[in-house]
């Protein structure tokens, strides 16, 4: 499907562009080859289960090396949904701060609210424009969701180079995307088509690759967004590797969920004490589904499965490329998860079901192609949480704990897996630092929440966050304050006060016991926190309207 919004060829290289967001410099005088690479890929609604280094029967020899060569954290905290988690990367700070407090496509409260912009505010200074004006090629290729007018679009955030769709989804084969209009897409400011025959997650990588190519002679680091739409709905792969799983599922996703949780306490990522939660009684028992029912739902985690391994697949052309060229070793690779699993099927629920019902067939036979639109839902994405309480969207932590891969020049850690809290806030730092770059101190915008790890990843720290690190976080009416073990969280909307639970999340990571009563001081004095915090950050709940 074409669109009239969409100009199609238009190439542009933005090399030096005006900063919106505040003045970078460098710290100091920097040897150019001394400064390492930096390549970010992120992942699209992947499970915390289901990387084969974190024990699951799904094929990612490539992300797993990456693994068994770096440092694995089976702490990272995101948000609990994809753009705030964007802001906050592309930011160092939290989600409301950095102007996305709620997902596109929801509107922007009525009297632009602070926070509610629903693009990136000037309140931060971006990841990707200090970067440059630090001396770093800036190249993005895949999801944005951001924005999506072409001034708040990648390039005007400090990318020389970007290509991509700027809403949250889009079909992996075409641009017909799932609200009331197709899919947008923009390269380096301007409008464009999807490449007919083109596949999301090969795309995204040979644009990545070109442009990396395209200035690699010229000897200046470079900081690479790979940020794949895979293996987000629609559950999508290209013809020839749609059944590399047929039949692996029929066991269904109670007995996958109980794998999950065994495979993720062999591989270390969960502590051999902790015990797996209470199946959510919502989700229908396998048990209790007839012949059908059971085949469609296997058949859905069969996709994700290939669309997982598919991924893997094109990370690894990404790290061939880099090792053939020569950049290899003088890159830091971050691979990460944006939130937790999606229990999310438009097809099926939710306000896009009659657009999503007019432009996709999605006859069982042709799952997985380009005219079906499938997601795993809820119960898989459960299976795919294993340990935690929930999936996307929610503050629990079975929507916010993601996979996160750290390999590179300057990691040496003796531990390959670390148990330490830490949030997607800490990327950005740890990349400036990394660069000898400097965020604005001059009172232009507000300062990062987020803390270097890179003290942690040289093995000068233990972890990321002293014990009295706190970090408070909505969206959607979902809350959370998080300082040390303890956490309180609010999963119930409309939000009240009253709905905060307490919790050990250290003890307790399925969040199964309510320490409200055992623990009243422990609760008021996060309580507190939560009132001054949400004030500063500019929170806005129901009651304020």
């Amino acid at each position: 499907m074409k669109s009239a919004r969409f100009k199609s060829g238009l190439l542009c290289i933005v090399l030096l562009m005006p900063l919106q967001f505040g003045l970078a410099v460098a710290a100091e005088p920097v040897n150019e080859s001394a400064r390492p690479n930096i390549l970010l890929i992120v992942a699209d609604d992947l499970g915390y289960a289901d990387l084969g280094v974190h024990g699951s029967a799904i094929r990612t020899p490539n992300i797993d090396s990456l693994a068994r060569g770096g440092l694995r954290f089976s702490q990272f905290h995101t948000a609990p949904l994809c753009s705030p988690t964007r802001a906050m990367l592309m930011s160092g700070n939290n989600n409301h701060v950095a102007g996305v407090a709620r997902q596109h496509p929801l509107p922007p409260l009525e009297g632009n609210q602070p926070g509610y912009e629903g693009h990136l505010s000037d309140r931060v200074a971006l990841l990707p424009a200090l970067l440059r004006d630090a001396g770093y090629h800036t190249y993005m290729a895949g999801k944005w969701h951001l924005g999506t007018a072409a001034e708040h679009s990648p390039r005007n955030a400090g990318f020389e180079r970007s290509f991509g769709v700027v809403e949250g989804a889009a079909s992996h084969f075409d641009g017909r995307g799932f609200e009331n209009a197709p899919s947008i897409y923009r390269e380096d400011g301007e409008l464009v088509e999807w490449p007919e025959g083109a596949y999301s997650t090969e795309l995204y990588t040979n644009r990545l690759i070109a442009y990396i190519d395209a200035r690699r002679a010229d000897g200046r680091p470079f900081f690479a967004y790979a940020a794949y739409t895979s293996p987000h709905w629609p559950l999508q792969v290209p013809v020839e590797e749609r059944d590399r799983y047929a039949g692996q599922y029929d066991h269904g996703y109670d007995v996958q969920r109980e794998r999950n949780f065994a495979a993720l306490q062999t591989a270390g990522m969960v502590a051999a004490e902790v015990e797996l939660r209470p199946r959510n009684p919502e989700v229908r028992p396998w048990t209790e589904l007839d012949a059908e029912s059971r085949r469609r739902e296997a058949r859905k985690m069969e996709l994700y499965a290939a669309m997982v391994e598919n991924l893997d697949f094109h990370v690894g052309r990404l790290l061939d490329y880099l090792r053939e060229s020569g950049l290899f070793d003088n890159t830091l690779v971050v691979f990460m998860g944006d939130n937790g699993a999606d229990g999310i099927d438009f097809y099926n629920r939710g306000p896009y079901v009659d657009y999503v019902r007019q432009h996709y067939a999605n006859h069982f036979e042709d799952w997985g192609g380009p005219d079906s639109f499938v997601a795993y839902d809820i119960p898989w994405a459960e299976a795919s949480s294993a340990p935690f309480r929930l999936y996307k969207s929610y503050t629990s932590e079975g929507g916010i704990v993601a996979p996160l891969v750290v390999a590179g020049p300057v990691v040496a850690a003796a531990d390959p897996i670390n148990r330490s809290y830490l949030t997607v806030m800490d990327l950005a730092p740890t990349f400036l630092e990394l660069a000898g770059a400097r965020y604005p101190d001059d009172g232009s915008v507000r300062p990062m929440l987020g803390e270097s790890l890179l003290p942690l990843l040289t093995g000068q720290a233990e972890q990321a966050h002293g014990d009295d690190y706190v970090t408070v976080l909505e969206h959607r009416n979902q809350a959370l304050v998080r300082q040390g073990r303890w956490k309180l969280t609010s999963v119930d909307s409309p939000f009240q006060e009253s709905g905060f639970a307490l919790y050990d999340i250290e003890a307790d990571p399925g969040e199964t016991q309510d320490l409200s009563k055992q623990f009243p001081d422990k609760r008021a004095e996060l309580l507190e926190t939560w009132r001054q915090q949400r004030l500063e950050l500019g929170i806005v709940l129901p009651q304020d309207l």
